[in-house]
């Protein structure tokens, strides 16, 4: 199941682009507006986003914008006009693709499919010069690599990939050790030690991101 966010200031659209992708292995999140949409994006994470360009307060491209300063999740344009001069635009800011209505259902389907066969073999986040690379097992600051563990690794990037998200000691040792595993806690306030030590050096502000939550555990915060 695929999490979509659909972003449109007509909640009419909204139902309707719902409506379309339920029975299509996508799970939708309405967001009416762009401020909406953000507090989403900053909560939870998507696989895609379907993005209206012609909003009030906040347009398509200015959020389109302020979405790759933070994430790289495939984001579609939604636009009610034609004109190269927009879909230009939109893909300069980076957008993935676009699609113009009033929308085809089919095209719409075709178009989002292909986006994520294409985005998600190469399972990447990207945090302000921060790569995590899961494709090639590496986490980079400006393309210079910064040499952490396998567990190490599996444990900033599960942080990474679920933002804002609280996970006690126990629920990392579940995930990256596994349920039989009879590592303690200590082990995870080691490895996170570890962790920010090697992050810091490489020039990353770690102690933004990567904070602790005193007495349950650790959590990954978009700034």
């Amino acid at each position: 199941m695929n999490k979509v966010l659909l972003v449109d200031d007509e909640k009419r659209m909204l139902d309707l682009l719902a409506l379309y992708l339920k029975p299509h292995n996508y799970l939708p999140t309405k967001a009416l507006g762009a401020k909406e949409a953000l507090s989403y994006i900053k909560e939870e994470t998507f696989d895609i986003i379907l993005l209206d360009i012609m909003m009030p307060e906040m347009n398509g491209w200015e959020l389109c914008k302020e979405i790759r300063r933070f994430s790289e999740v495939p984001i579609i344009m939604v636009t009610a006009r034609e004109q190269k001069e927009d879909i230009v635009k939109g893909l300069k800011l980076g957008a993935d693709d676009y699609i113009t209505k009033p929308i085809n259902e089919e095209e719409l389907l075709a178009r989002m499919d292909a986006l994520l066969r294409r985005i998600k073999p190469s399972s990447q986040i990207y945090v302000h010069g921060l790569l995590w690379n899961e494709e090639r097992f590496e986490l980079s600051y400006h393309n210079n690599p910064i040499k952490l563990t396998p567990k190490e690794f599996l444990m900033i990037g599960h942080l990474m990939k679920n933002p804002n998200r609280v996970f006690a000691r126990d629920q990392l040792i579940d995930l990256i050790w596994g349920y039989e595993s009879e590592t303690e806690g200590r082990t995870i306030d080691s490895h996170v030690r570890n962790v920010r030590e090697k992050i810091r050096r490489a020039g990353f502000p770690i102690d933004d991101y990567f904070i602790t939550v005193w007495g349950i555990g650790y959590k990954w915060v978009h700034n």
